[in-house]
């Protein structure tokens, strides 16, 4: 046996700790797995010095993927919260958004400008550069409902 076989368990376990460090450095957590992953086959290697490599690369593979799914399992049943839950939902964000009319809304039919773009809209009837809120996006229409100005509400 030559000296990297002979030392491959710790081999293993260092290979794991940098994984584990490269996800303190760059979170991301699909090192963690691996990093497990590495730690098992280290654990094993020295517990089974015949294992070889072809065996040693089975277990990381086998390991690995047992600590994803598990992972995976258990942040879907425990969400990490959010302080910003809408961050990569563009259309959640939109809504309560006040936007310009483009092209007249008429018919229900129309366009908005929503920030430096051009959307399609449903709605009121709206005249361009008349005001309005996005109160719903679906698939890529915005749908506006006019915003009222305290001269043209009714009085009670």
């Amino acid at each position: 046996m030559d000296w990297l076989s002979e030392q491959a368990g710790f081999v293993w376990l260092i290979v794991a700790a940098l994984f584990a460090i490269c996800e303190l450095l760059i979170p991301g957590v699909y090192l963690t797995f691996l990093a497990l992953g590495a730690a098992a086959t280290g654990v094993l290697a020295l517990i089974f010095p015949e294992l070889g490599a072809i065996g040693q690369f089975i277990s990381f593979a086998a390991w690995s993927t047992v600590a994803v799914l598990i992972g995976k399992r258990w942040y879907g049943a425990n969400p990490v919260p959010s302080s910003d839950p809408d961050l990569n939902n563009r259309a959640a964000r939109m809504i309560g958004q006040s936007v310009t009319v483009v092209d007249a809304i008429s018919g229900g039919t129309g366009r908005v400008r929503v920030g430096d773009g051009e959307w399609p809209a449903e709605g009121p009837d709206l005249a361009p550069g008349e005001k309005a809120r996005i109160v719903a996006v679906r698939g890529g229409v915005v749908v506006v409902d006019a915003i009222r100005t305290i001269a043209e509400t009714p009085s009670a």
